[in-house]
Order: C-alpha cells, then structure tokens, then sequence
C-alpha cells in the first residue's frame, strides 16, 4: 500500500499516462472522424453506380453508402458490450492491466496500419477492419482510464483527466495537420488522392503503436501478476468476478445512474464526431454540406487545437462551478450544435457557419468527456477499476452503437442526414433529465464504505 500511495501524482508517470491519449487519438481523428468515412462511402458509392443500384451488398445485405460505416461502429460496439466487462473482470483478477492494454493497443494498430489495403472492390475491407481496430481500440483503454484513480489523487482527478484529452487533442491534431499537408499536395507530388487517403490511415496506426512505448515505459504496473487456481482459466475467473460484480452494484445506486445518463448522452456527442465528415461531404440532394475534402480536414483540424484549451478550460470550469453541472452546461451547447446543424448551414456562408459550429463543438468536446471521465473515477470501488470502467467504455468515444444505428436508420428511412443529425438530440435531452438526479457526494461516499469493509 505505501508503494502505491507514492506513486499517487508522480509526474512522469502522469504524463506517461497522458501520452497513450496522444498516441490513440491517431486513430479517433485520422481514421474515425475525418478519412475512413467519406472515403468508403466513395468506394462503395462507385461500387453501387457499376451494379446499377442505390445500395452495395454486403454479405447479402442491402446497404446505403452513407450508412456502411455506422453500422460498423454499431457492431463493433455490440461485440464490445459482450468482450469489454469479461476483460475487465480478467484484468482486475489477475492484475494484468498494463499487459492487456499493450496486447490490444497493438492489435488495434496492426488493423489501422493494414487500412493501407482498402481500394476498389476491397471497400468492405474498411468496414472489417475498422470493427477489429475499434474493438481493440476500447478494449487498451479500459485499462488506459483504470489507471487514472491510481495515478490522481481525488483533488487532482479533473486536472488530470482533462490533461489527458487535452493531449489527445493535441495528439491527434499534430498527425492530423501532416496528414492535410500531404493529402493538399499529393497531386503535385505524383502521389493519387486514393492513395494518399491510404498512407494516411496508415500512418494513424504507426503513430498509435510508436507513440504507445512510451506510454508503457513510463506506466508502472500496481500489483504483482496474481497465477490462475489449477482448476480455472482466466475466462472462467473472468465471468466469475463479473458475477459477484453483478450481485455487489446494489451497493453503487447513483454510479449506476451516473452511467446510465453519461451512456445516453456520450453517445449522442460519439454519434455526432463521427458522423460529422459524412455528413458535411454527403452531396447536397442528400441533406448534406458538399463540402470540399480540404474545408472538412481544416475544420476538424482547428476542432483539434482549440479542443485542446477546451479541456484545459473545462478542468478549470469544474473547479469553480462542480463537475456535475459543468457537464451540464456542455449538454445545452450540443443540444444548440445538433438544431443549428439542421437548420442552418445553408447558402454561400455554409463553409463560414461550418467552422463557426466546430469551434463550440471544439469548446465542450473535450471538456464534457474528460469531467465525466474523472467523476466517475471517483464513484467506483478500488481493485475493481477496469470492470467498472469496461462498462463506462461501452459508450465512450467512437465507440456507441445506439446513435450510429438511429443515424443511419433515419438517413435510410428519410434519405436526409439533416433529419439523421437531428434525431441525436434525444441524446442530449435524456441527459439533461437524467444528470441533476445524480447524488455526486452519495455515490462517493458508497463506494468509499465499500473500500472499507472490503478491507
């Protein structure tokens, strides 16, 4: 217990840990939010024009372009749903967590590196290979949040928290920047867009995986590697610790509906970052902006950088207003970004309005997921961080599943992603509702008297 209380706030190890949001982040922006959509909506929309259709097959199935790779990101977060708690539960058993997080950080950079191999007919090889990234993707970062109570004492927790995705940000913009650079001057190199796009998602995954050494050479593990009883395997321990997990929430009422309103609105603010570059370069019959490839990279790019002052901003918000209602006041800003979206940008001042509506999307994107990550760091018992947490990553960023499959419903069923876009607003609303209900103090106070009679 002393070894680990010394470790509390150590600042190398802090930053170490925040280095993992820098090296991931390579993928939430490059391949989720900016190339990897318009790119296989593109591929696969030229794949519907040959067969003389509005829909591609997959495996049989009829699908819309636009709507391909939503049902990715569902799918991919319903495999999370059964896979993430049953890791959590090995991990916090066997104590593990630093190995598991490398085991899949790797995985999931390997996929996005293999990304290179996407062109023509291979466009549901995006697809493919996206639900195993992103799987791995949420998997590494269970164990990635599960640090966080370990390494930030609990005044410290937003400060950190919020450094972390400040970084991430930073992170991601840096790559993202280098990526508009080569993409802006491909042609003038000799170098096709389609394959430029390529060595860009490529590259997402070489930054994950270099970036991550260091990461894993500053993150101490906290306890000693606990061996398997002769009779168990680490999936039947697994799904044992997540029993008695299940028997003990009783002891956790406003954790529980903490989660249940950060489930329902963090996929709302998912479903929006990574839908966002299909719907501004969708053509306009569609509901979409028609905006040029280079305005939607140097949108997100600025969303990048000044998302990186937000969080700062947000920590500090936290501090003089509490984190609950900082949360709050970022759900009434989405609430506004998702109206504007289907009432405005419109006209010849569409590309103006566009970085206007990024800029206060920039403002609260950070903020809102880095409070709510650090508050619920503080509602959870210690020696079962990475099972609570799996469940918290269920909807964490790029990785809900009910906003991506109502986004693409809606655009199927109405073929305007302007109504797609506005029937998110759900998301926010029921948070609204839901948060002011969530007894902060009490839900820090159970699981602080869980801790003790554990002991």
């Amino acid at each position: 217990m002393a070894s680990e209380m010394a470790m509390v706030n150590d600042k190398k190890e802090i930053f170490g840990w925040a280095m993992y949001d820098w090296a991931n982040s390579a993928f939430s922006t490059t391949v989720g939010t900016v190339f990897l959509g318009p790119y296989v909506a593109g591929l696969a929309r030229t794949a519907a024009a040959a067969a003389g259709t509005s829909t591609v097959s997959f495996f049989g199935i009829p699908v819309a372009p636009d709507s391909f790779l939503p049902y990715c990101i569902s799918f991919s977060v319903g495999m999370q749903v059964l896979f993430l708690p049953i890791l959590g539960a090995i991990a916090d058993y066997s104590h593990l967590r630093k190995r598991m997080m490398q085991v899949f950080a790797t995985i999931g950079a390997i996929s996005t590196i293999m990304m290179f191999m996407v062109t023509g007919d291979l466009w549901w090889l995006g697809g493919l290979l996206f639900i195993l990234a992103n799987l791995s993707f949420g998997a590494a970062i269970v164990f990635y949040n599960s640090y966080l109570p370990d390494i930030a004492s609990e005044e410290e927790r937003d400060r950190v928290s919020s450094y972390g995705w400040a970084m991430g940000y930073m992170g991601g913009g840096i790559l993202l920047a280098l990526n508009l650079a080569f993409f802006i001057f491909s042609e003038d190199i000799g170098v096709p867009g389609g394959l430029a796009v390529r060595i860009n998602l490529a590259s997402a995954g070489i930054w994950w995986l270099g970036f991550s050494f260091l990461t894993w050479s500053r993150l101490r593990s906290r306890r000693a590697a606990r061996a398997l009883p002769s009779s168990e395997t680490y999936a039947s321990i697994g799904f044992k610790q997540l029993r008695k997990t299940f028997s003990e929430v009783k002891h956790f009422p406003e954790t529980l509906k903490f989660l249940l309103a950060y489930f329902l609105y963090n996929d709302g603010i998912q479903t929006v970052i990574a839908v966002s570059s299909t719907f501004a370069a969708a053509p306009l019959i569609q509901g979409g902006l028609q905006l040029e490839q280079q305005t939607l990279i140097a949108v997100i790019l600025m969303i990048q950088f000044v998302a990186f002052f937000g969080a700062l901003f947000w920590g500090k918000l936290a501090g003089w207003i509490g984190a609950k209602q900082s949360v709050i006041v970022s759900l009434v800003i989405w609430s506004g970004v998702v109206i504007y979206a289907y009432g405005g940008l419109k006209g010849d001042s569409v590309v103006m309005e566009f970085f206007i509506l990024g800029g206060f999307i920039a403002l609260v994107m950070g903020g809102s997921q880095a409070i709510s990550r650090s508050l619920f760091a503080q509602m959870i018992p210690k020696g079962k961080e990475a099972e609570f947490f799996s469940f918290y990553e269920i909807s964490e960023r790029g990785t809900s599943w009910i906003g991506p499959l109502i986004f693409g419903l809606a655009n199927q069923i109405f073929n305007d992603l302007r109504i797609a876009i506005l029937s998110l607003i759900f998301f926010f609303i029921m948070g609204l509702i839901l948060l002011p209900f969530v007894n902060v103090n009490k839900a820090i106070a159970d699981a602080k008297k869980y801790d003790a009679e554990a002991v």
